[in-house]
């Protein structure tokens, strides 16, 4: 089955080269372009599709509003958005918008195609260590741990003891495989988990989970150390 995507960017040059990566795959096809958020929200609107390959920065409606709307209007569409930087307070603001991860404007053919394939199939597309380096750095765009407990979260308290403790270890940006050790569980087992939490707190992947851990309070910024650094 066809993964259906729609470009957002307001380089037509970007938006010409990626179409022609996209649909250089059989599995893969560009739907439609947009040369600004605005204009990427009223297509999307209009028809839907699977996946928004989503500028961050445009004139008018940026990506992390266009993002916004998009998935206000429709929890199904997934988006990746594009940034500069790896680091970027952008690509942030985009994933606490609903964005299910984001890519490098200079990322190689094959990691684009992956990741659009991806966040169709319903994951996310930050890799642990990048989770941490992006919350760590920008944890002060989050309301102050200290002052949010878990309360504003009820549905936290659904959880099972287990499952509590492998949203913890995802929001400090372990792997499955990393959590299985740490809790003597198969990496099928805590993925299983991880579809648990998902349903039980309304939330759509993984990156969504760390971000609601951060603004609980019941992962501090500061806490988790880059293994790579």
């Amino acid at each position: 089955m066809s993964i259906s995507v729609l470009l957002a960017d307001d380089q037509p040059l970007l938006r010409r080269g990626f179409r022609m990566i996209i649909e250089a795959e059989d599995d893969l096809t560009v739907t439609g372009e947009a040369g600004d958020g605005l204009e990427a929200v009223d297509r999307a609107r209009q028809d839907p599709p699977d996946v928004v390959l989503m500028d961050i920065r445009m004139p008018g409606t940026d990506g992390i509003e266009a993002t916004r709307r998009i998935i206000a209007a429709n929890p199904e569409i997934r988006v990746l958005v594009l940034t500069t930087f790896d680091l970027d307070e952008y690509a942030f603001g985009a994933l606490r918008a609903g964005a299910s991860g984001f890519l490098l404007k200079d990322v190689r053919p094959a990691e684009l195609v992956g990741a659009i394939r991806t966040v169709a199939a319903g994951d996310a597309v930050v890799s642990p260590r990048v989770t941490r380096r992006l919350l760590e750095e920008y944890a002060q765009l989050m309301p102050a741990a200290a002052t949010r407990q878990a309360e504003p979260y009820p549905q936290l308290s659904a959880l099972t003891t287990r499952e509590a403790e492998v949203l913890e270890a995802v929001a400090r940006g372990l792997s499955n495989a990393e959590i299985g050790a740490a809790l003597f569980v198969s990496e099928t087992t805590v993925k299983s988990h991880v579809g648990r939490i998902l349903a039980k707190l309304g939330l759509r992947d993984r990156v969504q989970i760390v971000v609601l851990a951060y603004e609980a309070g019941l992962v501090r910024p500061g806490t988790v150390r880059d293994r790579n650094s």
